[in-house]
């Protein structure tokens, strides 16, 4: 390469995504998920509970994301190409987002239905609402389990922990509401807990979504201070100058980053471009995790070069 135009890279580790690792995890929730539904909405018919009804409602849209989430980590472990230079891992966070959407649909549905019942009140049946509600909390603990370590590191596995979080503490809200109205009779306590569900989902939702949007729109990783990184750089001996230094998330565990570093002739004469990227690397690694990153060594001058060149 020519001088002033030389890269350094570090790439992503193989073997995927973040999400990828916890695909069989994923598969394991889903399966839960699926079944806990189908027993709720069969509950929640039988006993006439809302709160039920609103937990398996929750539940099909977990259902749905954690199947968005398997079907991305699919697309995101495609090859790169030509045209598609980072493949497909992008897909994850479309994924994410989705399911954000779909979560504040839900979420809306849930809140909307508690207060219909409010205005026409119904016979919810407590001691079925108890037994179907213990099952979906049991099973919720369970997935919970599961995703406890993979929500640390990807998104999409973070939605699908968000989520079962909050049926957990639906389910625990069902039983609560079923054992209120089996001591008192207030059947109020129904429409009162799906109300608690739809209030769990909506914060969540719009925390994640920001999240979410936060890699979309190609923010700087929440772990990496641009101010720091900037200073390590002009730290290294013979750097007079850093500009146009980005850093952005393409996926889950996949950040990137790039800068135009200006270095002194004499240093670059002396160490050599491949010594200099060198350094510029090990400075990031050791105190940044960024898996990627690319450097354009630049003579002094060559800054207001590319100036005149775009004007």
């Amino acid at each position: 390469m020519g001088a002033g135009h030389d890269h350094g890279h570090s790439h992503a580790p193989a073997g995927g995504t973040a999400t990828a690792a916890y695909a069989g995890t994923l598969r394991v929730a889903l399966s839960i998920t699926l079944t806990v539904m189908v027993v709720e909405i069969v509950g929640g018919v039988l006993a006439d509970s809302l709160a039920l009804v609103a937990d398996a409602a929750h539940m099909a849209t977990d259902a749905l994301g954690l199947g968005m989430a398997l079907l991305a980590i699919h697309f995101a472990n495609r090859p790169a190409t030509g045209n598609r230079t980072f493949g497909y891992a992008r897909a994850e966070i479309l994924a994410a987002l989705a399911n954000c959407l779909l979560l504040l649909g839900v979420g809306g549905y849930v809140l909307y239905e508690a207060i219909q019942r409010f205005v026409t009140p119904a016979d919810t049946e407590g001691g079925l609402t108890i037994v179907f509600g213990a099952i979906g909390l049991v099973a919720n603990m369970i997935s919970l389990t599961l995703l406890m370590r993979g929500q640390k590191e990807s998104l999409n596995v973070r939605g699908a922990f968000l989520e079962v979080a909050a049926d957990a503490l639906g389910s625990l809200a069902v039983i609560v509401s079923a054992v209120v109205i089996l001591t008192t009779g207030w059947q109020a306590a129904d429409p009162i807990a799906s109300l608690v569900i739809g209030l769990m989902i909506v914060p969540r939702t719009v925390k994640l979504l920001r999240e979410t949007l936060d890699v979309l729109l190609e923010s700087a990783p929440k772990d990496v201070d641009m101010m720091e990184v900037r200073t390590h750089i002009l730290a290294l001996d013979g750097v007079e100058d850093v500009h146009d230094l980005h850093a952005w998330t393409i996926t889950s565990g996949m950040p990137v980053l790039s800068a135009h570093v200006v270095v002194r002739s004499d240093v670059l004469s002396a160490i050599g471009h491949e010594k200099m990227l060198h350094e510029l690397q090990n400075c990031l690694g050791d105190h940044f995790d960024v898996e990627h990153c690319t450097f354009q060594l630049e003579p002094s001058g060559h800054a207001e070069h590319e100036a005149r060149l775009c004007h």
